[in-house]
């Protein structure tokens, strides 16, 4: 318990020092909101409520001492400490953010497609409506377009009720009523395997299936408002809405999918004592569900989090349910389309005739585009042009890592300044131990000797703090520079007086720097 409570003092206080940058023992509050702005973190994020709260208490207060800082972030101090260390998932998000924004301008302009009319109230939805929504699992969120507006989740509503048929049933069960195969046939084709089951959870006769298996011994109000709070939680708490009037069209021109109901049914596909009725307008129920774009994106990235809510915590399905939901999103997530989605995109996604598409990309973030206009298929014809333009331009494919070496994608879980960061520490490392032959291989290699870590610490700094004399000898005799001061104004040579370091002391007061070294920290 003490050595916990000690590693979190110690990182906060790592984090107050990456602040107060002038080392005059505050930090400025200003800054402290911009550098959560720049993470990518929402001034709505749950997690953020009680900060938010108390700097709103401040009155005016510009500047925090170490107490007040530690006292403002104690609710949530592993979240602050990777947001002011710099070691989000994606860590240099509005750059992140600005490509993205780029893309959207540019998908913008494609105008093909044709909205859903098979009902009247998808057939009103205006086809200019273009909203993307990007949810990483640390929480970062970029929203740009119509992403606070409300649409009809149709057949995205699919991946959910199979991942609660499975915790419900568990896998063998499930899958003894659905398979798990692209069909090979239209997503509405009355067709069963060989097996006398539908082919997948993701076509409709599927899709129907797995509604019979999400709580069917409740009554079917209560089973409904358990789904409602189902997609509210993976949402991060952001409240769903039900259009009454999309489920009475969806009813009233369901002929396909009572036959498909009533062909399961005549062979034994469902599990037993299924009311089919009841399950039918359930299902009609399900689609009927409307979210926000950025509420999608949430939802997808609890998927691309092991079925965990980044903003909440709350931990909604396990791995294996995540892993079996993902597999089948990405071999029968976009209709008659799947097979080319994942040879040119390489993603679990999944599609609906609203006109959204839930794209995600595992440990890492959760995607959701919204653009009404459908092609042949029924997919958004924007969302397959946002996800061709994103996967060229960033390493997302689950198999880009195979060509990482040859590939001039950008990958935005790496800091542009992390190899060199970790080279740093790498060297300061073998400096504080004395390992000579490793710092020759950084020489080697051309590496600048006066590198300094975010304290502005150089290897002399290091070396001398541990009275390693040789090392310190041999940084010097390649132009280490002992006149370097780290943040709090220290040299070399005040290290080893503070240390006790005699001869290292000796060296540093006769060393002369040449005139032709310079640091270049």
């Amino acid at each position: 318990m003490l050595e916990s409570h000690n590693a979190e003092a110690t990182s906060l206080g790592q984090s107050f020092r990456s602040l107060d940058k002038e080392g005059k023992g505050r930090v400025n509050l200003r800054e402290i909101l911009d550098v959560l702005k720049k993470s990518g973190l929402s001034k709505k994020d749950p997690r953020l409520k009680n900060f938010y709260e108390k700097t709103n208490q401040l009155n005016g207060v510009s500047e925090l001492t170490h107490k007040e800082f530690d006292k403002l972030i104690q609710d949530q101090t592993i979240l602050f400490d990777k947001v002011f260390q710099n070691q989000m998932v994606i860590p240099e998000f509005d750059r992140f953010s600005k490509e993205i924004e780029k893309i959207y301008e540019e998908v913008k302009k494609n105008d093909g497609g044709k909205v859903a009319d098979y009902i009247p109230q998808l057939k009103r939805v205006a086809p200019e409506n273009f909203g993307v929504s990007i949810c990483t699992i640390d929480g970062q969120i970029f929203s740009t377009g119509e992403c606070d507006q409300h649409f009809s989740i149709q057949s995205t509503s699919k991946t959910l009720n199979y991942c609660l048929a499975l915790e419900e049933f568990g896998q063998d069960k499930v899958h003894t009523h659905v398979g798990r195969e692209p069909s090979g046939h239209g997503f509405n084709e009355i067709t069963l395997d060989p097996k006398k089951r539908p082919h997948n959870p993701f076509i409709n006769a599927g899709a129907i299936m797995t509604s019979s298996m999400v709580k069917p011994s409740l009554e079917p109000a209560e089973r409904f408002d358990y789904v409602l709070d189902m997609w509210k939680r993976a949402a991060g708490g952001n409240q769903p809405s039900f259009n009454n009037a999309v489920y009475l069209s969806e009813r009233a021109t369901a002929d396909r999918n009572f036959a498909l109901g009533y062909f399961m049914r005549e062979n034994n596909s469902f599990p037993a004592n299924t009311k089919l009725i009841e399950t039918l307008e359930f299902y009609f129920q399900c689609c009927s569900i409307e979210l926000t774009a950025e509420s999608m994106a949430t939802v997808s990235a609890t998927l691309a989090n092991s079925g965990i809510c980044p903003l909440t915590q709350d931990k909604l399905f396990a791995p294996d349910t995540v892993k079996n939901c993902l597999s089948l999103m990405s071999s029968c997530g976009m209709y008659d389309f799947s097979g080319e989605f994942a040879f040119t995109i390489g993603l679990p996604a999944k599609s609906g005739v609203g006109g959204g598409l839930l794209i995600v990309i595992p440990n890492l973030m959760g995607i959701c585009v919204w653009s009404p206009p459908l092609d042949k298929m029924g997919n958004s014809v924007r969302g397959i042009d946002f996800c061709e333009r994103l996967v060229g331009n960033f390493n997302f494919h689950n198999f880009d890592s195979l060509i990482a070496g040859h590939s001039k994608k950008m990958d935005p879980r790496v800091n542009l300044n992390q190899v060199s960061s970790d080279d740093v520490q790498s060297l300061l490392w073998a400096a504080s131990k004395g390992s000579i032959r490793e710092v020759q291989a950084f020489l080697a290699r051309g590496f600048d000797i006066n590198q300094a870590d975010y304290d502005g610490r150089t290897a002399l700094h290091l070396a001398s703090s541990e009275g390693k004399k040789e090392m310190v000898e041999y940084l010097l005799g390649h132009s280490a520079d002992p006149q370097a001061k780290d943040r709090w104004g220290g040299t070399p040579l005040n290290d080893a007086e503070r240390e006790g370091h005699k001869e290292v002391e000796v060296l540093l007061k006769k060393y002369k720097l040449p005139k032709k070294s310079a640091s270049k920290r």
